[in-house]
């Protein structure tokens, strides 16, 4: 087969039918732009919820003097009711769940609540009224719910906190978002496939006389749907091409220069090394469609 001559076909389609081409491109620059966001936004949860779950601690706040629950109707938790928190915590059932545990008492929970709410309200609770607190890390934190458990309804006990149930609402809105990525991009997919093969159909109907002479010199099959599959491929490739570019700028500039620097509580982004990895994985989505619709169209137009 005569590369050359194959590749000069092909290019003589992509010319002769131009403004097809580009609306194949356009489409597929953009379907591969939503894949890579999916791609990238899953990226992120993972490295999110991989940070986030192995720093989350359960917390027990113990009553204190002005605790409104079932179990502090005797007020702020003695010592020992403290005593046998800590007592239960290093028991054998609970302590092969713990990695590391932490007791603050009044003074250490008022300085840790001054530096989340600003030394302006140091007047509005006095340490007494702050809750001394068990804060407990766990081996595997999935298994929150154990603990959770074992001291809910515990004399002293006001509240048994679980800190990752605050960041799954984070997680499940970014997942829904991923989602609807992924949609967006399928129904874009799709409409780039009809059009290459729309494409194709009116490529090869352009150059029909020149087809016919073709199969009355004998060329194969495969000669004469090379050029048509390669005019397929090159306008796919090119769309993929800018989308993986849309994809790098938009982790250079969007996630790097914008993001990273003004969204403080998360501390772990993706980078260009992982946008990077993503590249690849378009142009081959982009080809291998591109490759596959414009080999189909060709073959049953050959066919009719």
């Amino acid at each position: 087969m005569r590369v050359g001559l194959v590749i000069t076909e092909a290019l003589t389609g992509l010319r002769r039918n131009a403004s097809m081409v580009i609306s194949v491109v356009l489409v597929t620059f953009v379907s591969l732009t939503f894949v890579g966001a999916a791609m990238l936004m899953q990226m992120q949860i993972g490295t999110m919820r991989d940070y986030w779950v192995d720093r989350a601690q359960v917390a027990v706040y113990m009553c204190t003097s002005i605790s409104q629950a079932t179990t502090c109707v005797d007020g702020a938790a003695g010592e020992e009711q403290i005593a046998a928190v800590r007592e239960k915590l290093e028991g054998p059932a609970l302590s092969p769940l713990i990695r590391e545990m932490r007791f603050l008492n009044h003074e250490e929970a008022y300085e840790e609540l001054l530096e989340l709410v600003g030394e302006d309200n140091a007047s509005v609770l006095t340490p007494d009224q702050v809750n001394e607190t068990f804060r407990i890390t766990l081996v595997d934190p999935t298994q929150s719910d154990v603990i959770v458990e074992a001291f809910r309804g515990e004399p002293g006990v006001e509240e048994v906190q679980d800190q990752l149930q605050y960041l799954d609402p984070l997680f499940s809105a970014l997942t829904v978002a991923t989602y609807i990525a992924v949609g967006i991009a399928a129904l874009m997919l799709i409409a780039a496939v009809l059009l290459i093969a729309t494409t194709i159909r009116l490529s090869a109907y352009a150059r029909r006389r020149e087809i016919g002479i073709m199969r009355l010199v004998g060329a194969s099959n495969g000669f004469i749907q090379s050029p048509f599959v390669l005019e397929g491929v090159f306008a796919a490739l090119f769309g993929s091409v800018l989308a993986s570019a849309a994809v790098l700028a938009g982790v250079r500039f969007g996630v790097e220069d914008y993001l990273r620097g003004r969204i403080e509580f998360v501390t772990t982004w993706v980078g260009l090394s992982d946008a990077w990895l993503v590249v690849p994985v378009l142009i081959l989505i982009g080809v291998v469609l591109a490759a596959f619709s414009a080999g189909f169209a060709i073959r049953r137009w050959l066919r009719a």
